[in-house]
């Protein structure tokens, strides 16, 4: 990601500017060769698990596909579903991935980054949500992660409002509506504001 991001969250924001000297500047490295199917199925796995567990699970179902990398839209189709759930897989991501596989095969989910590249944010967030089991949280992490969208805003995400809480000593987490109004300061490098944020949680963390 633009390193020009973190020289302007340091002049906009001096509680922030502590956390940037820190860990310097920001390191977003989307990766290569990811589909959004791929970054879509990592992105289920990795729900309401410790990324440890999610890692496990996730390698026990591209185990069921032996001789590739990641199985393919049409490998998860063809697919029993107890076969998915015996990996790991709670009966609810079951579901959700066989869509996002589905949804890939119909055209709805494009079937390469580039294609991806060419819609705003707005309109990959409205395409991907229709996906059984993919909330806005889900394709924001691919916006940032996947794709390296610049001004992403995930108000949701529980780091970002705990690191909101820890660096400007709130007494409770905010809102998502109270930290989309914290955001605006940090336009148009809000996904950069929410990986510092995200290591100030590590630091804390660190230091308990």
């Amino acid at each position: 990601m633009n390193p020009v991001a973190s020289k302007h969250l340091s002049k906009v924001d001096r509680v922030l500017a502590r956390v940037i000297r820190q860990v310097g500047p920001v390191n977003i490295m989307p990766p290569k060769g990811v589909s959004p199917f791929m970054s879509l199925v990592r992105a289920v796995a990795y729900q309401q698990l410790t990324g440890k567990a999610a890692a496990t699970i996730l390698g026990r179902v591209v185990a069921l596909y032996p001789g590739k990398k990641f199985p393919t839209p049409q490998d998860l189709l063809a697919t029993p579903n107890r076969k998915l759930r015996g990996a790991g897989f709670s009966w609810a991501k079951v579901e959700a991935v066989k869509d996002i596989a589905a949804k890939t095969v119909e055209g709805v989910i494009p079937p390469t980054t580039r294609a991806l590249l060419k819609l705003s944010d707005a309109d990959i967030i409205e395409r991907l949500t229709s996906v059984r089991g993919v909330g806005t949280w889900t394709v924001e992490m691919m916006l940032i992660s996947t794709l390296g969208r610049p001004d992403v805003w995930p108000v949701t995400d529980f780091g970002v409002r705990k690191g909101l809480a820890l660096l400007y000593k709130l007494k409770d987490l905010p809102t998502p509506k109270e930290a989309l109004a914290f955001g605006e300061r940090w336009k148009p490098h809000r996904s950069a504001a929410a990986w510092y944020l995200w290591r100030a949680c590590d630091l804390q963390a660190a230091k308990s």
